[in-house]
């Protein structure tokens, strides 16, 4: 049997942390129910089907919970889930009744998880751009991918299934700022700063212009950095920017196959 059947899930998070979260329970078997506003989950807007992947296998439920027969009509939902997740913010969660302590005063038997932007600030208005920003991560353009938010969902993940083996009434909260700490490390350990090995300071590693596009390259290992720098014809650790830009990215991908050097062009 799969490792969550039997367990029930009511979710009231929205956008993308919560649904990636859901998802992945569901498919370990849980089974959830989501309920949304009557506008519908904001990631309907930005990319449809995505959102259609994350909820295949829940069940929606449009409730609008700022009036009171809404309020009143997710009390059976709670009463029948084992784990409920919310991602509001605290402020939010107490104007429509739904904070923790008087969920768990309403339905002892709950286990609830809360997730949001910063647990040292958790009603502090953000997106995953800006808790990148806060974390030391980005530089003068936007994130390849939501790192804050995939994080934070994994996260949530986990401390659903921690929850569960703890006692009835548990409240954990997962803090999206709080799941890049592991992902600074490199930076605050002196790694992959402006100034960090990885971060520039060898050219070894890096990322370069073409003469049609961008390619990275990473020769770390002594074997990879003789071959690649043999291959070139060139003394170990010169610099490559020229070099680089005297082949398209087609060339690159020949060269790093023929020469068997990590090589690929940036997509």
């Amino acid at each position: 049997m799969p490792a969550l059947s039997g367990v029930s899930l009511l979710s009231l998070a929205l956008n993308v942390r919560g649904p990636v979260a859901v998802a992945r329970l569901v498919a370990e078997g849980a089974t959830a129910v989501k309920v949304e506003p009557p506008g519908g989950d904001p990631l309907t807007l930005y990319s449809r089907a995505w959102y259609d992947a994350l909820h295949a296998g829940v069940t929606i439920m449009p409730i609008d919970l700022k009036t009171g027969d809404g309020r009143a009509a997710l009390e059976p939902c709670l009463s029948r889930a084992d784990v409920v997740i919310m991602s509001q913010r605290p402020a939010a969660l107490s104007r429509l009744g739904l904070a923790p302590d008087a969920l768990r005063a309403r339905h002892p038997h709950l286990r609830v998880v809360t997730i949001v932007g910063d647990t040292s600030a958790p009603d502090r208005p953000g997106h995953d751009v800006t808790y990148q920003a806060d974390a030391g991560l980005l530089r003068a353009e936007l994130p390849g991918t939501f790192l804050a938010d995939l994080a934070g969902a994994a996260d949530a993940v986990t401390a659903v299934l921690l929850a569960l083996r703890e006692p009835a009434g548990t409240h954990r909260v997962v803090g999206l700022r709080d799941a890049l700490v592991p992902f600074t490390a490199p930076r605050r350990h002196g790694l992959a700063g402006p100034d960090g090995r990885f971060g520039g300071a060898d050219p070894a590693y890096g990322v370069y212009a073409a003469a049609d596009g961008v390619v990275a390259v990473a020769a770390l290992e002594p074997h990879f950095r003789d071959r690649f720098y043999a291959a070139l014809g060139l003394p170990l650790d010169a610099p490559l920017h020229d070099v680089m830009r005297g082949r398209t990215c087609d060339d690159w991908d020949s060269f790093a196959r023929t020469h068997d050097v990590p090589v690929s062009r940036v997509r």
